[in-house]
């Protein structure tokens, strides 16, 4: 069989695995908003660690991060760690989102926004500034597919066909049976990503000829890769704090992310959740590290870093076998992602614009409806993105660059956040006022391509973003009784301990 006879085998066993595991799921989902977007709160601590990774960790690991690594160095391991250290922003947030949620039955963080400020107008624009920004973010999980089936097949499966079938999987795998069937597919997804991703580190390790003389092998031919800044001048501080920014913030900003803090079944579950999270976080970073080193050996040269996996799978000393499940790894990786991140637009769509601007009177069952046709629209206008971004190259569209760059424009939420949780002076036109100007200023830096002074967008959207948040919440009259009672309540759970 060719290159591309295997490839596309193997996507069609990995689709009809993962319709069974969906199809199966289906059957325990009830008929509500909770029950399809949030699995009914119900998600076991196992299942709940393994698709915060698979939702977490996507093609941006080992495409990205690796096709990172390999032009950067490990400056690229600085950035990847930022990531977990700012998970102990989770310890303390994690029990508050989940406590509120099941206190007042919040849905998407949106919604939880709108209740605490007492305004629909902050769940909406919320709401927007996620639609926009995890667009891009989608369609860098789409590019990686594309790329590695391309690579994989000798060229032979044009980017665009990657693209489809990455697009399609996550509408079905969304809709089938919403967040249930999303968690039990990522929690085979995410065991095929870890298994096959460390296997196949241990073949580069001991192509190269064990790890003690690929670590002195590498120091020795390239130790301007060892350096920060690279010998190419990337991860200077500019550099480093415009993408790691994002990273920090990651699991508040992202909404698809935080509404997976109202899933857990219990406070064990909670627990169970993260560190799981932590435990798969800190090897799979370390495994994408280590192919990035390993590839920039065995293949140097490449035009394109992204192709850097797709180039190292396709090498003779990878049996044909292990390298079409660690392919499947990272299509599974990216996958989870996307009909995560599906599901949560679709969500936010239906809950905090729809049904809290548009329609406030309509059904739950109008909303769930309204739901799940959203999910094939934001589906489609990822996939142009992505199919957009395929045509272009350079390092602004290499896809670690690509979503970190989405990120920094959800950083625009944070203070009302922080905010909501910590500070009763907070007001709703200070939540709309500093995400509407954070917005504007990082979309405006994106497009344009400005850095003053150096720094990336995303810094500069913080910093107006946090004041405006400040000075207009300071000058305006906050829900003083909602307030009390929303921080009231969590501080009071809290004080009693044993919640992390």
């Amino acid at each position: 069989m060719s290159s591309i006879e295997w490839a596309w085998l193997a996507i069609g066993l990995y689709i009809v695995l993962g319709f069974l595991i969906a199809l199966a799921a289906r059957r325990y989902v009830g008929v509500g908003m909770s029950d399809f977007f949030l699995a009914g709160r119900r998600l076991g601590g196992f299942v709940s660690a393994l698709t915060y990774s698979a939702t977490t960790y996507s093609a941006f690991m080992l495409v990205g991060l690796v096709g990172l690594t390999y032009v950067g160095g490990v400056g690229a391991l600085g950035f990847e760690m930022t990531y977990l250290c700012g998970l102990f922003l989770a310890v303390f947030f994690l029990p508050r989102f989940w406590l509120a949620g099941r206190r007042y039955g919040y849905i998407t963080p949106m919604d939880l926004l709108a209740d605490r400020y007492q305004s629909k107008l902050v769940g909406a624009v919320s709401a927007v500034l996620a639609l926009v920004f995890l667009v891009p973010y989608s369609a860098a999980q789409l590019l990686g597919i594309g790329l590695l089936l391309n690579g994989m097949s000798g060229g032979g499966i044009p980017v665009l066909a990657g693209i489809l079938v990455g697009t399609l999987l996550a509408i079905a795998w969304s809709r089938i049976a919403g967040l249930r069937s999303i968690a039990w597919t990522d929690a085979f997804q995410a065991l095929v990503m870890l298994v096959s991703a460390t296997i196949l580190l241990a073949l580069i390790i001991s192509e190269l000829g064990g790890m003690s003389t690929f670590l002195s092998r590498f120091e020795a031919e390239h130790p301007e890769l060892l350096t920060v800044p690279s010998g190419d001048g990337l991860w200077d501080v500019h550099m480093f704090i415009g993408l790691s920014l994002p990273w920090f913030f990651f699991c508040l900003s992202n909404p698809q992310v935080s509404q997976r803090f109202f899933t857990p079944k219990s406070v064990a579950a909670m627990r169970q959740m993260l560190g799981g999270f932590l435990v798969f976080g800190f090897i799979y970073t370390v495994i994408a590290i280590l192919w990035g080193f390993g590839a920039r050996m065995l293949v140097p040269g490449l035009e394109n870093p992204d192709m850097a996996t797709p180039t190292l799978l396709g090498m003779p000393f990878v049996p044909k076998a292990l390298a079409l499940v660690a392919m499947i790894g990272i299509v599974a990786a990216a996958v989870s992602t996307i009909d995560s991140i599906l599901l949560t637009l679709s969500c936010v769509w239906a809950r905090d614009i729809y049904r809290g601007v548009i329609n406030p009177r309509a059904s739950e069952q109008r909303e769930l409806r309204i739901g799940k046709w959203v999910i094939p629209v934001m589906a489609v206008i990822a996939l142009l993105f992505a199919w957009q971004a395929s045509t272009r190259a350079g390092l602004d569209f290499m896809i670690a660059p690509l979503s970190a760059a989405a990120s920094a424009g959800l950083l625009m939420v944070v203070p009302s956040i922080f905010g909501a949780f910590y500070w009763r002076k907070a007001t709703a036109p200070a939540s709309v006022a500093s995400i509407v100007s954070g917005a504007v200023l990082v979309l405006v830096l994106q497009v344009t391509g400005m850095k003053p002074l150096g720094w990336w967008p995303g810094l500069w959207g913080l910093i107006l973003c946090t004041l405006v948040f400040i000075s207009v919440s300071l000058m305006t009259r906050p829900p003083s009784e909602k307030a009390d009672e929303f921080i009231g309540y969590l501080s009071g759970k809290l004080s009693s301990g044993g919640y992390i």
